[in-house]
C-alpha cells in the first residue's frame, strides 16, 4: 500500500491542521534526546501534517480518512516521553489530542477525563471539587497529559504507595477508537486494559479515561542528606515499609550527583552527600520525625513546611524520576540513563553489586516503589556516555548480574520492555489496526514477527532523515 498523504490532508483541511515546518517539527518530537542513541537515529523524524481534533467525533473522522488513504497516524499527548513513543517514524499524520482536555466528571475515588488534560490541571480540578488528587503522576506533572502518561508511562510519583500503572486498580476504564474503514468505539476494564495501556498508541486511540483518586494532602517535601549511600538507600527502603507513615515519594540519589547537577542546591549539599527525597503527608510528620530520629544518620537539608531559604528549591518531585536525568543533562550533556528493575527481596544487595562494578560511570538513582505489596527499587541510573558499544556492554553486564533492563535507548515497545512479544497487545492490533497504520515502527512483533532481539531493531520504514 502506498500512502496518499496529500489526499488525507485535503480531506481533513476543515479541521485544525498544520503543515507549518516549525510546528510540525515541534509536534513530531518528544524528549527522545535524553538518549544519544535515539538522538542519532531519530533527530530528523517529522510528520507530513498534524491535526488537532476537538471531539471524539473528529478523532473518528481523522482515523476513517487516514485509513481510506493509507496514511500513518501517530498520536501525541504533550510530548514529554523519553523514548520516541510519540514520534512519527513513517511520517504521515500526527494526531495531537491537546484539545480533548476536559475533566468530565468527578466522583468519590474516581474521575472521568479526556486524554489531553494536563496532570496539574486535573489535580487542580479534583482538589477544588472534593479535596482529591491523582494517585500517581509523572515528574512532568506540570506539562504532561493523562493520556500520554497512560499510553507511554509506567509509574511515577505515588508508585511508592500504589505501584505501577499496569497494576490492577490503577486504571479503571479506557475508551478507545480503532483504526478501520469504520472506526469502532470500545471500552475496556479489568483484564482488557492490558490491550492498550502502555502501548504507545499502536493499536487504538484513547479518547476517555476513568482513573482512581485518593485524598489530597498538602504534602511536605523533604530532602535528607546522607554521607553514606547504602545508608540512604536502606533508610528510604525502611521508611517505605512503614505501613503507618503515608508517603508519596521516596527517591535516592547517589553522591556526587546532587552537588553536581542540582543547581538550586549549590552550597547546601556537598559532593560526598547522597540525598533522599520524600513527600510525606502532614498528619504523618510526627511519625516520620520519630522514625528518622531512631535511624540517626540523616541531616534534614530541606523541608517545605519549615524553610528559611532565600530561594526555595521548588517541588521536590521535580528532582526525581525523569527530572533527575533532565537536570543532569542540563549541566553535562555526556550524561544519559538506564532504567533498571532491582527486584524484591535482594534489591539493595543488587544495587551494591552494581555500584562495585561500575563506580562513578553509573551513579545510582533509585525510585522506591511497591509491586504486589512488596517494596523494591527501580533504578533510573545516571550513566556517563562514551560509545554505543560501551552502553550496550553496561546493559549486558546489568542483565548478567540479574537486573532487568527496560532499555530507554530503544524506540520499540518490546525493546523498551521485556524484549518479548506482548501477545495481548499484538492480538488487539490485528483486530483494531488491520493495516498497521497506527504509530508504525514501534511494535516489532507486528513489523517483523521473527525478530530475535540480538541487536537493535531498525524500522525499515523510517523516513529518510535527509528529506
Amino acid at each position: 500500500m502506498k500512502p496518499n498523504v496529500a489526499a488525507a490532508l485535503e480531506a481533513l483541511s476543515h479541521l485544525d491542521t498544520t503543515v507549518n515546518p516549525a510546528a510540525l517539527k515541534a509536534q513530531s518530537r518528544d524528549f527522545f534526546w535524553y538518549s544519544p542513541v535515539l538522538k542519532a537515529r531519530l533527530d530528523g523524524v517529522v510528520a507530513d501534517f498534524a491535526v488537532s481534533p476537538a471531539t471524539e467525533e473528529e478523532v473518528i473522522e481523522v482515523l476513517r480518512t487516514c485509513y481510506a488513504h493509507d496514511c500513518p497516524v501517530t498520536t501525541r499527548g504533550a510530548g514529554t516521553g523519553n523514548y520516541g513513543q510519540a514520534m512519527p517514524l513513517a511520517g504521515g499524520c500526527v494526531l495531537n489530542l491537546r484539545k480533548l482536555n476536559r475533566v468530565k466528571e468527578i466522583h468519590p475515588g474516581r474521575l472521568i477525563v479526556e486524554p489531553g488534560a494536563i496532570l496539574k490541571d486535573i489535580d487542580a480540578a479534583t482538589r477544588a471539587h472534593s479535596g482529591q488528587e491523582l494517585r500517581m503522576f509523572s515528574s512532568t506533572w506540570a506539562t504532561a497529559s493523562i493520556g500520554g502518561f497512560i499510553a507511554g508511562g509506567s509509574g511515577g510519583v505515588g508508585s511508592v504507595r500504589w505501584g505501577s500503572l499496569r497494576d490492577l486498580g490503577n486504571i479503571i476504564r479506557l475508551r478507545v477508537v480503532t483504526m478501520e474503514a469504520e472506526p469502532r468505539i470500545l471500552e475496556f476494564r479489568g483484564e482488557e486494559l492490558a490491550r492498550v495501556s502502555h502501548a504507545y498508541g499502536t493499536n487504538g486511540i484513547i479518547t476517555e479515561l476513568e482513573m482512581p483518586l485518593a485524598p489530597a494532602y498538602d504534602w511536605v517535601d523533604l530532602m535528607l542528606a546522607f554521607e553514606d549511600f547504602p545508608a540512604a538507600a536502606a533508610y528510604a527502603d525502611a521508611l517505605a515499609n512503614q505501613d503507618g507513615i503515608l508517603i508519596k515519594l521516596a527517591t535516592v540519589i547517589e553522591a556526587p550527583a546532587p552537588a553536581l547537577y542540582f543547581q538550586r542546591l549549590k552550597g547546601r549539599v556537598t559532593d560526598t552527600q547522597s540525598l533522599v527525597l520524600l513527600m510525606v503527608a502532614p498528619q504523618a510528620i510526627d511519625a516520620f520525625e520519630t522514625f528518622t530520629a531512631r535511624r540517626g544518620a540523616a541531616q534534614i537539608l530541606y523541608r517545605s513546611d519549615d524553610c528559611d531559604w532565600e530561594r526555595g528549591p521548588g517541588l521536590v518531585f521535580e528532582y526525581a524520576w525523569n527530572h533527575t536525568t533532565l537536570r543532569a543533562l542540563k549541566v553535562d550533556p555526556a550524561i544519559t540513563y538506564l532504567q533498571v528493575r532491582y527486584a524484591f527481596p535482594d534489591h539493595l544487595e543488587r544495587v551494591e553489586e552494581i555500584r562495585q562494578v561500575f563506580g562513578d560511570e553509573v551513579l545510582q538513582h533509585l525510585e522506591i516503589m511497591r509491586t504486589n505489596g512488596k517494596v523494591h527499587a527501580a533504578g533510573l541510573s545516571l550513566v556517563r556516555f562514551t560509545t554505543e558499544e560501551r552502553l550496550d556492554e553496561i546493559v549486558r553486564l546489568h542483565e548478567e548480574m540479574g537486573c532487568m533492563i527496560f532499555n530507554p535507548h530503544r524506540y520499540t515497545l518490546e525493546e523498551g520492555g521485556r524484549q518479548s512479544v506482548d501477545a495481548i497487545q499484538l492480538g488487539f492490533k490485528r483486530e483494531a489496526d488491520p493495516k498497521g497504520l497506527l504509530n508504525p515502527g514501534k511494535m516489532i512483533s507486528w513489523e517483523d514477527p521473527d525478530w530475535r532481539y540480538e541487536r537493535m531493531y531498525a524500522y525499515p520504514g523510517l523516513k529518510d532523515q535527509a528529506e
